[in-house]
């Protein structure tokens, strides 16, 4: 009995390490005061600011209608913490319990909640991406500069990307009459999310607001005057554009390097972690006193044959947050899994665009509700039999529903017949996305040695 007290002393007290100072880790916080736990709580950003909240920076802040100093997330409550802010962790020594930090200094841990996140991902030229005029949009000051350099009134814009936050941008320079030129790779804008059924719509959505849509190629080169200004961009059919303004949204890199060496499985796609958030080392076996939360964490998820998913979504960063904290001070048996059912959103031509699922696993998809042509529409997405994503335009209210459908594991196609089901709805079609035989840049896991008792891992981020 008095080794279980001390446990639970341990549990409720000690020492909490949180590295990432967004989001996931806020919240992370806020639950663990709120679930009793009393002893020290450090929390380590690598940006000079307090937690804000993201998704405004791409809509409201360069818009204008929101300062960037205005994002601060809501407290839910106090947290009492030691706070580490404009200073990374660098590295992080497992047997040692201590995260090492970029200005030399360290902080021991008994827990540890890795919250990294991720960053964008630049111009992959240096120094073209230090062109006078060549952006990224992640953070708060991201958002400051760019808001700053729409607002003096570029003669064109290219937006080199056309996913969700190149979307919005390029939403964004129409409602600011920038003339706006996006650049993508793919056959439509934000195939790789919703597949190319879809995107011909959000393709529609660009030419009706007047952007020059060009996909199907690439960005070769950006070019700079002398006085290293950007003036041209370079695509790869042979065509130019000129430009005072290039926002590259590219995606996301998941801030895992400052982990290289420390035994934990994280690389490109992120840190692995169990359902309950413990984090996986090289050799697949759970950690008990390190967990993963947000953007840069991967999980199996039951409701998508377990494999093992990186969800850069709001309210998914909210959720595993909680479950992860919850996590590290309670019993083993009172772990409870992370089981949140992906959602987004986004904002763009004057349209509400929101998802639940996983669209880009599926294979068909069916019009369920409204009408492509009309840009008012549900769509259901499909896979090997079953329901497994959901996307409205403008039709949110439905969105519940598929939730519900795909929780239960509902037949796809949909056997039900819905009140607004046109001609386009009466039967599947594939969704269109990319092809999923194009390599990834994942890690490599070398094991050497046949004993059990000689074995070992090297693992090796691509």
């Amino acid at each position: 009995m008095a080794v279980d007290g001390s446990l639970e002393r341990l549990r409720r007290e000690g020492r909490i390490v949180v590295v990432g100072a967004s989001l996931a880790g806020l919240r992370a916080a806020e639950t663990l005061r709120e679930e009793g736990f009393t002893g020290t709580l450090t929390m380590i950003g690598d940006e000079p600011y307090e937690p804000y909240d993201r998704p405004p920076l791409s809509k409201q802040v360069l818009l204008g209608r929101v300062p960037a100093d205005h994002t601060a997330l809501p407290r839910r409550r106090a947290i009492e913490a030691q706070w580490r802010l404009g200073v990374a962790a660098t590295g992080l020594d497992l047997s040692a319990k201590r995260v090492a930090l970029a200005d030399g200094t360290s902080v021991e841990y008994d827990r540890l909640l890795i919250a990294t996140g991720v960053r964008s991902r630049p111009w992959p030229n240096e120094l073209e991406a230090g062109l006078d005029g060549v952006f990224v949009l992640r953070t708060r000051d991201d958002a400051t500069r760019l808001r700053h350099r729409l607002k003096a009134g570029p003669s064109r814009v290219l937006v080199i990307g056309a996913g969700f936050t190149g979307s919005e941008i390029a939403s964004v320079c129409r409602e600011r009459d920038l003339p706006v030129t996006v650049a993508e790779r793919g056959p439509t804008p934000l195939s790789g999310a919703l597949g190319s059924v879809i995107g011909d719509v959000a393709a529609q959505l660009h030419h009706q607001h007047g952007v020059d849509l060009r996909c199907g190629v690439m960005v070769t080169g950006l070019e700079g005057d002398g006085a290293g200004r950007l003036r041209r961009a370079h695509f790869s059919d042979g065509g130019t554009v000129d430009a005072e303004v290039a926002v590259v949204a590219l995606g996301a890199t998941r801030n895992t390097e400052w982990l290289a060496g420390s035994g934990l499985a994280a690389g490109p796609r992120g840190i692995a972690c169990d359902a309950g958030c413990r984090a996986f080392d090289v050799r697949g076996i759970v950690a008990d006193d390190v967990f993963v939360a947000g953007d840069v964490a991967r999980s199996p998820h039951p409701l998508f044959g377990y494999q093992f998913l990186s969800l850069e979504h709001w309210g998914n960063a909210v959720a595993q947050a909680a479950v992860a904290a919850h996590n590290m001070i309670c019993r083993g048996e009172e772990r409870r899994p992370h089981l949140w059912t992906p959602y987004f959103w986004s904002a763009q031509f004057g349209v509400n665009i929101k998802s639940v699922g996983v669209p880009n696993m599926a294979d068909q998809i069916i019009v369920s509700q409204g009408s492509l042509g009309e840009h008012r529409f549900t769509a259901a997405y499909g896979y090997q039999g079953r329901v497994i994503a959901a996307v409205t335009f403008d039709q949110a209210k439905w969105l519940e529903f598929h939730q519900r459908q795909i929780e239960q594991a509902a037949p796809f196609p949909p056997p039900f017949t819905t009140v607004d089901r046109r001609a386009e709805g009466m039967r599947p079609v594939p969704a269109g996305f990319p092809d999923p035989s194009v390599p990834t840049h994942g890690p490599q896991v070398t094991v050497s040695g046949h004993s059990p008792t000689d074995q070992r891992v090297t693992f090796t981020p691509a």
